[in-house]
């Protein structure tokens, strides 16, 4: 069966697996007080800047918790998007382990502007209200839209000059980068990003993220900067492994070993921008094949086109996003979701126009081959 469904499904990268494997050669000091992860560190400096310090971690949520709770006070609030991962799909745990309140606020196409800091702003001081402290943005967003450079300088700058942090949930922040053509740092520290929960799971890893801390001053109310609280952090959130070097060995295999490239083409490129530039491709590819196919009626290119106003037009694909990273959006009739998903896994993302149709959403990785994208192309279109 082809897999659509997350990007979670795809396979471990060989180099990945490779690097582990080369990892597991005899015995190593455990807690991250090995030669793996001191090369990991070493490269970090090279892509993301000479003051960034990576702690690898177990899992994308533990690398959110502990990124807000680095930069946040037991007090504090999280500005983020409706849509953000840390307000939907983490079960509270900023919440519940973090003691953190989320202060949603409405996106549009999964993004916020710099006015959600200033809904916010007004409650610093107020004894009754969580005190926003940090500025959380998803990059690729959950809606598989990229926030642009010149946006993320203006909502980082935006926050400083309100006190706040900048947090930047990057799971798929290589997707991000391959879209923008530009480079990690770029993205993060050169726009004033303070610290980074780095995805590698989403992008050929095995399993692990990590913590960057890029900025090391204290946040609203903390006694210690992020890059002193995050090791305590890391371990009292059980976040820290004993055999890091093996979490280290793959995002090392990701960003490239001390000296390499930090950007390229072709086979030049380090694995990380490799990876994601093939899942953004075929995500274009199965855009373009929809379109193609005839399968989005009458208006299907381009952005969102959600009329439904002639009744030959119902059976239609009608995408609900642009696609700019690795996720195409669409909505169709749910009948038609169903009969597809006898041969394709993907999920459902929300209801659609009316209540015969479905939003879904179809995840390309770092393994999805052409032929797999044709063929789910021919697929729905079978199904419709």
């Amino acid at each position: 069966m082809l897999h659509f469904a997350s990007d979670n499904y795809a396979p471990v990268h060989p180099e990945v697996m490779a690097a582990i494997g080369a990892a597991n050669d005899g015995a190593a000091v455990s807690y991250g007080a090995d030669p793996v992860s001191a090369r990991l560190q070493e490269r970090a400096t090279e892509v993301f800047g000479e003051h960034a310090r990576i702690f690898p971690v177990l899992n994308g949520t533990g690398a959110n918790v502990i990124s807000l709770m680095a930069v946040a006070p037991r007090w504090g609030g999280v500005i983020a998007s409706d849509v953000a991962h840390v307000h939907t799909d983490e079960n509270g745990a900023p919440e519940r382990v973090g003691g953190l309140k989320i202060l949603a606020i409405p996106s549009v196409a999964g993004r916020i502007g710099p006015d959600a800091v200033d809904r916010y702003a007004g409650d610093i001081g107020d004894v009754h209200r969580a005190q926003p402290a940090v500025l959380s943005l998803t990059q690729v967003t959950e809606l598989g839209t990229v926030y642009s450079v010149a946006d993320l300088k203006l909502l980082a700058d935006t926050a400083h000059a309100a006190g706040l942090r900048v947090h930047v949930d990057g799971s798929r922040l290589a997707n991000a980068a391959a879209t923008l053509g530009v480079g990690l740092r770029d993205l993060t520290t050169d726009v004033g990003v303070d610290i980074v929960s780095l995805g590698a799971a989403k992008n050929g890893g095995m399993l692990g993220e990590a913590v960057v801390v890029l900025s090391d001053g204290g946040g609203p109310g903390t006694a210690a900067g992020p890059a002193e609280a995050v090791p305590y952090l890391r371990k009292a959130t059980m976040q820290l492994a004993s055999k890091t070097r093996f979490l280290s060995a793959q995002l090392l295999a990701l960003l490239g070993e001390p000296g390499a490239p930090t950007s390229g083409t072709g086979d030049n490129a380090p694995l990380w921008l490799r990876n994601a530039a093939r899942s953004n491709l075929m995500a274009a590819r199965l855009r373009a094949g929809i379109e193609a196919a005839g399968l989005t009626g009458s208006g299907g290119s381009g952005g969102p086109d959600l009329s439904l106003s002639k009744g030959d037009q119902r059976g239609a694909i009608r995408f609900t996003c642009r696609t700019e990273a690795n996720a195409v959006f669409a909505t169709l009739p749910r009948a038609a979701a169903n009969r597809a998903r006898a041969h394709v896994r993907f999920y459902d993302w929300a209801p659609g126009e009316t209540a015969d149709r479905v939003e879904v959403r179809w995840m390309c990785s770092w393994d999805t081959t052409e032929a797999d994208v044709d063929e789910l192309v021919r697929t729905v279109a079978a199904a419709l």
